[in-house]
C-alpha cells in the first residue's frame, strides 16, 4: 500500500511541483490549501507524513504544527516544514513548534525526496 502524504501549501506552483515529485516516487498525495483545511484533512486522512508550508492562510504552519502535535491521534505523524523562510532562526522556530525537519524553498528535488524518504522508510 502506498504511503500517504498530506501536503499543506497555498501556492499552486509549489503544490504542483511537490505533488509531481511525490507521485513520481510512488506516494499517495492529499492536498490542503490552508492551515485549517490541513488540520481537518490530517484528522480525516491520517497521513504517514505531513509537509506544511509555514506561511499559510487561516492558520500558519507553526500553529498548525502545535495543534497537530497536541492531538493524541495525530501526534506521531512526522511534520516537515516546507518554507521559503531560510534563516537559521526560522528553522529553529519550526523545530521548536514541533516540526521534525525543515526543507527550504526553492526545492531541490533530489534533496527533497531524500528527506521525505528518510521519514517514511523507518
Amino acid at each position: 500500500m502506498k504511503k500517504k502524504i498530506l501536503v499543506i501549501e497555498d501556492n499552486e506552483q509549489n503544490r504542483y511541483l511537490v505533488n509531481f515529485i511525490l507521485e513520481k516516487n510512488g506516494y499517495q498525495v492529499v492536498i490542503a490549501r490552508d492551515g485549517l483545511e490541513g488540520i481537518n484533512k490530517a484528522k480525516k486522512e491520517k497521513p504517514d507524513l505531513i509537509l506544511a508550508d509555514i506561511r499559510l492562510p487561516k492558520l500558519d504552519g507553526y500553529e498548525l504544527t502545535r495543534r497537530i502535535k497536541a492531538d493524541k491521534s495525530l501526534a506521531d505523524i512526522p511534520i516537515i516544514a516546507l518554507t521559503a523562510y531560510a534563516m537559521k532562526e526560522d528553522k529553529e522556530k519550526a523545530l521548536r513548534a514541533g516540526c521534525n525537519a525543515y526543507i527550504s524553498k526553492p526545492i531541490i528535488p533530489e534533496e527533497f525526496i531524500k528527506v521525505v524518504n528518510s521519514y517514511l522508510r523507518r
